[in-house]
């Protein structure tokens, strides 16, 4: 008998998605659904492939609160093979008052910047034939073994530089290019004023408040927020 082992993060307890997983186990096939807290993504399928899962209201949420960026670029460092799966039925450009082209845009970046395919399913026994199929796939056919990555590969100088500015608030990976080129280098960003950056295309005169809030408020020990 083959088996199939799939990690998935802890909140996903909450969901069906696992108990329909562990619901695909047959005579020839076990499905072993391991449940922790993961540093990356909400499922990890092999070595390579991972899949951060989002409903429509949570995709468009991690839009407007700039998660969505970091968690893609974490994804991308961290995995060969990563995907995005976007869940529901609900229309993406009428559930919330956002824009199109921001919805737009933000997809783009996703899927041409970072090179993240977007898979969009109906519910989540859909999500979970997706996911039993490529974890099939992935480990009995192409005989790839599955690990959790504890730390975020950095590849090249340039990627850490990126990772360091995109910690900011508001800063997704392709805003932290734009301003690299512009400044030249972390340093550089730091230090500057909220009229030099917004001089840069993308960093509007509250994104660079809030940067510079950031960079300047003094560390208070125990404070969570």
């Amino acid at each position: 008998m083959d088996k199939i082992v799939i990690y998935a993060d802890h909140r996903e307890n909450g969901t069906r998605i696992p108990d329909l997983l562990k619901n695909k186990s047959d005579s020839k096939i076990s499905v072993d659904v391991i449940q922790k807290q993961l540093g990356v993504a909400d499922f990890l399928l092999s070595e390579r492939v991972a899949v951060e899962r989002k409903t429509v209201e949570d995709f468009l949420q991690s839009i407007v609160d700039g998660r969505l960026f970091k968690q893609a670029s974490n994804l991308k460092r961290s995995y060969k093979k990563p995907l995005l799966i976007i869940e529901g039925e609900d229309d993406i450009f009428s559930s919330r008052n956002i824009h199109p082209n921001a919805i737009c845009g933000a997809m783009a970046s996703i899927s041409i910047d970072s090179c993240i395919p977007i898979i969009w399913t109906k519910n989540q026994k859909e999500t979970a034939n997706f996911l039993y199929t490529i974890a099939k796939r992935e480990q009995t056919e192409l005989e790839k073994s599955v690990r959790i990555r504890e730390k975020i590969r950095l590849l090249t100088k340039n990627q850490r530089q990126e990772y360091i500015v995109s910690g900011l608030p508001k800063i997704s990976t392709v805003l932290a290019r734009r301003l690299l080129e512009y400044f030249k280098t972390p340093e550089n960003i730091f230090k500057a004023s909220e009229e030099e950056l917004v001089k840069v295309d993308g960093i509007g005169k509250d994104r660079a408040k809030i940067i510079r809030k950031s960079l300047t408020r003094k560390y208070q020990k125990n404070i969570l927020d």
